[in-house]
């Protein structure tokens, strides 16, 4: 999608974090969380990626997705990981923020980490620009 106001099913989910210790969780972060999955190799996933504040106490997570499904698929992978308990090893997640057209299934999943809600509105997106494939 880059036409101006274009609808847009893609979904973008942030997840705010407090770390527990700064250099475990760069270590597992960088070697465990995101390696694994990346080798997933989750077809409709566009990006994971975490970002850290200066001081390591405060961690971000965007991932996002080409729709909703595709959520639902690396939430239902994670659900599935060994990730799934290490992540609270590492991180209190004290934020949740779902951008999209969220469908009711992940609604109701999202919820349940006290997750807020944004729909799609309106802009554009140059995704070509960001990631050449």
């Amino acid at each position: 999608m880059n036409d101006l106001n274009a609808d847009s099913d893609r979904m973008v989910l942030i997840i705010q974090c407090s770390v527990k210790n700064a250099a475990e969780f760069k270590q597992w972060s960088k070697d465990r969380a995101s390696k694994y999955v990346y080798e997933l190799k989750e077809q409709n996933s566009i990006s994971y990626e975490w970002h850290l504040s200066a001081d390591g106490t405060e961690a971000t997570l965007i991932e996002s997705f080409i729709d909703s499904d595709s959520m639902m698929v690396r939430l239902a992978n994670h659900g599935a990981s060994p990730l799934a308990s290490e992540v609270f090893e590492h991180v209190d997640i004290t934020s949740v923020l779902c951008l999209g057209n969220a469908k009711p299934d992940a609604i109701d999943t999202l919820s349940a980490w006290g997750a807020k809600f944004h729909a799609h509105h309106c802009g554009y997106n140059r995704g070509e620009i960001v990631a050449p494939r």
